[in-house]
């Protein structure tokens, strides 16, 4: 893995040290805490801030046979460490082989291949320099050149961490919210009714009705924009569009709020009803509007009992998105009020449904105004990514892509965007090479700036964020 790493040609190489590795990053979509940035939050060892959290790292150590003491358990560092050095060799192919020794060299300048024999020396040179200082979760920002962090929040969140960074001069990565209501759209979840609850006393709004409902959200997407926000997200694991009046949403919100569950169809006009509602709100402020959809979540129901959500038993759902999905979208544009949005799938068999979809609503002089977002979860391998790639160039634009993001809750993971500008570069100077573009460097470097930083810096329009 040396510096031309993933590069193979000479125009790949170019591209990269000379216009994609210089760029800063923007980081639009994580799940970094904020309070850790805040905080700064320091580590004990390089167990607690590589491992920890990492549920990309926990499944291949449950995949090699690791008992789950040693990956999630009361084990100390050392030993939680050492089973992953036991692990990565096994997983050669898997982006974790390239994204664990790219952090490896990135952070702690260590080159060997981690495994079970060199993981003793690994282990304390990483620590003696984690003990001199400097890898606090600032520090390793900094490090990395960001200059934008969007963390996902919840409409009841405070934004304590938010609004503190912001008055912070000292830091100079903008660090924002995003919108992510998700909690009160399952409304067949359990726990709806407290949550409900929760978020009018964020609101000020006692909850009583559907329309309460309407007026609390409305009021925490302004506190949101205030707070620097720019962007929602939605997990819709399954995409469902179901024409309701606004009598039968809120019929369904009563029944919620009441404790019982609201069936497939009342379920399904409830959501429909309140995500336009919510994209009207996003386009009237010029927010970006996430998607993530198709994921199929905490199947392991002996772990989720143990562990909770998010550690390591989610995998890639297969339920339809086509239709649902440009109904949901056409009843926005049919109103004129939809608003910037970016679409992921989980399966990639998604791929050119996805990529097609995007061209029946683009204009309104917005350059890339609905994107096929980046290869997402278990997508974004190397093979993953250039399929992504590949389709957005076959039925778009390629050259109007907003690039990459993290998606992880560790402050080491900006090496993700690393490997993806390598994989960018190496994708075009191949096509450069066998003649299918021009042999233009400053045409192709441009794009490869814009893809790696300026297209999601005006996309988004943080400049004008204070």
């Amino acid at each position: 893995m040396d510096e031309d790493f993933l590069l193979g040609s000479e125009t790949a190489r170019r591209l990269y040290h000379e216009h994609a590795k210089p760029q800063p990053i923007i980081d639009y979509h994580c799940h970094l805490n904020p309070r850790e940035i805040w905080e700064n939050r320091t580590y004990r060892d390089l167990a607690e801030v590589w491992l920890g959290g990492d549920h990309y790292k926990w499944r291949a150590m449950r995949a090699n046979g690791v008992d789950e003491r040693y990956v999630t358990g009361d084990a100390d560092g050392y030993e939680k460490f050492l089973a992953y050095a036991r692990t990565l060799p096994q997983a050669l192919g898997n982006p974790l082989y390239h994204w664990s020794h790219l952090e490896l060299k990135r952070y702690f300048g260590i080159e060997e291949p981690l495994n079970e024999r060199t993981a003793p020396s690994i282990w304390e040179r990483a620590n003696r320099l984690i003990r001199e200082g400097g890898f606090g979760a600032r520090d390793l920002i900094k490090k990395s050149n960001v200059e934008v962090i969007c963390t996902t929040d919840d409409p009841a969140d405070s934004l304590e961490y938010h609004l503190k960074l912001k008055e912070d001069r000292s830091f100079r990565t903008k660090v924002l919210p995003s919108f992510r209501p998700d909690k009160a759209l399952e409304l067949n979840r359990p726990g709806f009714a407290e949550y409900i609850r929760r978020l009018g006393l964020a609101a000020g709004i006692p909850i009583r009705t559907y329309d309460d409902l309407l007026a609390a959200l409305k009021g925490r997407i302004d506190f949101f924009h205030e707070a620097g926000c720019r962007v929602s997200d939605h997990a819709l694991d399954v995409v469902v569009y179901e024409d309701a009046s606004d009598a039968e949403a809120a019929a369904a919100f009563s029944e919620a709020l009441e404790g019982r569950t609201a069936s497939d169809e009342a379920e399904r006009k409830y959501k429909t009803h309140l995500l336009i509602f919510l994209g009207r709100e996003y386009a009237a402020r010029g927010w970006a509007m996430q998607y993530h959809m198709n994921a199929q979540r905490n199947n392991n129901s002996r772990r989720m009992a143990e562990l909770g959500p998010d550690t390591g038993f989610d995998s890639i759902g297969d339920t339809a998105i086509a239709r649902p999905l440009a109904r949901l979208l056409d009843a926005l544009d049919r109103e004129n009020a939809l608003p910037k949005t970016i679409l992921y799938s989980l399966h990639p068999g998604h791929n050119p449904i996805v990529a097609s979809m995007i061209g029946n609503f683009q204009g309104g002089g917005i350059p890339g105004k609905i994107q096929f977002g980046s290869a997402w979860w278990f997508n974004d391998t190397k093979e993953g990514m250039i399929a992504q790639l590949k389709t957005l160039a076959d039925m778009g634009l390629l050259g109007r892509f907003i690039g990459m993001l993290t998606d992880s809750r560790s402050f080491l993971s900006y090496t993700r965007h690393e490997y993806f500008r390598r994989i960018l570069c190496n994708l075009i100077g191949e096509w450069a090479e066998n003649g299918e573009v021009p042999d233009d460097m400053e045409m192709l470097g441009g794009i490869v700036e814009n893809i790696s930083y300026r297209n999601a810096k005006e996309y988004f329009g943080f400049d004008n964020v204070g």
